[in-house]
């Protein structure tokens, strides 16, 4: 975990370098939590992303939601989205993804310039670890975002709720619980749903990281007589 931290480190002072002013630079700047962060006392960003497919590659982001997580607090106040509007030539539109998240070309097209929206985000992000749901989306998407934009793409450290469930799964067959555990079963709402947390209107970018938010701090309480006690063991997790 220590070689971990270092690279971490390393990445994000070469990232800061090149880095134009602003919410990104300020986050590669600060330091982030270090590994051994106590769970009560960790800051994190629930972060979901709304976009037009899979692949950051070929897709983009449509909108960004987030929601800050002060140790086992839920903090509403730093809570923030946009939608993000497209400045390249090479853009062909939301396509079918809007039946997934309802985002049409008119909505996209009275969003936020992407730097702003990187801005808004990054600011959040100054100082916390990103939380996501199947984080490799968010890391993968808006890593090719500020690729893009700026020429820099940051490391971003994340904790996983999906991967989190996966852990919690294990401990109940530890437990002698049946084994029954589906796909369905580690997506985000079929997670909440075995904690019996409400379903709320899903591909609603800020939406969705609050469901995420409540699902990360049920997860920590089930797990907490194993652990995990510090950054360290989720991301181990």
């Amino acid at each position: 975990m220590a070689l971990w931290s270092g690279l971490t480190d390393r990445g994000r002072r070469r990232a800061a370098a090149k880095a134009p002013e602003g919410g990104l630079k300020r986050y590669l700047e600060t330091p982030a939590p270090g590994s051994s962060t106590p769970v009560d006392e960790l800051p994190l960003l629930a972060v979901d992303v709304e976009t037009t497919g899979l692949d950051p590659r070929r897709d983009r982001v449509l909108a960004i939601g987030f929601v800050p997580v002060d140790g086992r607090r839920i903090v509403l106040g730093g809570a923030g989205s946009a939608v993000v509007r497209s400045e390249y030539d090479d853009d062909d539109g939301v396509g079918q993804s809007a039946t997934v998240h309802g985002l049409t070309d008119d909505l996209v097209a009275g969003g936020v310039p992407v730097a702003e929206a990187l801005d808004l985000l990054f600011d959040a992000l100054t100082g916390r670890v990103l939380l996501a749901h199947y984080s490799r989306i968010e890391t993968g998407f808006l890593g090719a975002m500020c690729r893009r934009a700026f020429g820099v793409r940051p490391p971003l450290v994340a904790v996983d709720t999906l991967e989190l469930q996966r852990r919690v799964t294990a401990t109940r067959i530890d437990m002698g619980f049946p084994s029954d555990i589906s796909v369905e079963d580690l997506r985000l709402w079929g997670a909440r749903e075995r904690y019996g947390l409400p379903r709320y209107r899903a591909h609603d970018a800020l939406v969705d990281a609050m469901a995420c938010a409540e699902l990360y701090l049920a997860q920590v309480s089930e797990l907490e007589a194993r652990g995990p006690r510090t950054l360290r063991d989720l991301r181990t997790a």
